[in-house]
């Protein structure tokens, strides 16, 4: 038996999504505690110990892994204050504020996404992986090719450009991979997968497919944040 979430967990969420308030969230925060926040710690323990295996520089003190609930409201017309899904990410260490590649899960009652990449890179690390293509596009669609990915994750988007980036060639056998925006595959399961014994097993099987694409992204990734700096200097591991 692997940790996985309870019938009563996404009764709670069910309800948030029509009871967004801080009033009923404050009423009911002992079944969040124990029904959702807890076993989503416990999942991510779980993956942990199984990225270990085949993904080390990924591992991600639970605490840290799980995202807040709480809606950051700032600057959006929807005030509701609470998420209704559950989530967690693992990027690369070293870059985890610095835009590099990694692993996602989403789980609510709609359904579960278990994601590898980077979603949305920001200017230099976009930059940085259009450069990197230009001399390894062979190797990204090998990566984007493989029979695991191709049958565990959803076809590739990517969100392109309507044409060629600036400061990229057009004529190159790069180009529509030059084109593209986010550099994220995602694997899209049913939100009843988290209630059974075998939701790790499920996440994990996508992690670990998805595991060379995103040490590719990460090779790039890493010239443009501190990483390689860091690593050069002798203080972080490459």
């Amino acid at each position: 038996m692997g940790p996985h979430f309870s019938e009563q967990a996404f009764d709670f969420l069910e309800e948030l999504e029509h009871r967004n308030n801080r009033a009923w969230f404050e009423e009911n925060k002992p079944i969040y505690e124990t029904e959702l926040k807890a076993r989503m710690l416990e999942v991510i323990e779980a993956v942990n110990s199984r990225l270990v295996q085949f993904a080390p520089d990924y591992l991600r003190p639970a605490p840290k892994a799980m995202l807040r609930i709480y809606r950051d409201v700032r600057f959006s017309n929807d005030k509701t204050p609470y998420k209704t899904h559950l989530a967690a990410s693992w990027p690369r260490q070293g870059l985890e504020k610095a835009g590099g590649a990694g692993f996602f899960l989403q789980v609510g009652v709609h359904g579960v996404m278990v994601a590898g990449g980077a979603y949305s890179p920001g200017s230099p690390q976009l930059r940085a992986i259009r450069e990197y293509l230009l001399d390894h596009h062979e190797q990204a669609r090998e990566l984007l090719a493989e029979k695991s990915v191709v049958r565990l994750a959803e076809p590739f988007d990517g969100r392109p450009l309507v044409r060629a980036p600036r400061g990229f060639p057009i004529e190159h056998p790069a180009a529509d991979l030059l084109r593209v925006r986010s550099w994220a595959l995602f694997a899209q399961l049913p939100g009843d997968v988290a209630l059974k014994d075998g939701f790790v097993d499920s996440v994990v099987e996508r992690f670990a497919a998805l595991t060379p694409f995103v040490d590719f992204l990460n090779v790039p990734l890493a010239t443009a944040t501190p990483l390689e700096i860091e690593a050069s200097a002798g203080l972080r591991r490459a």
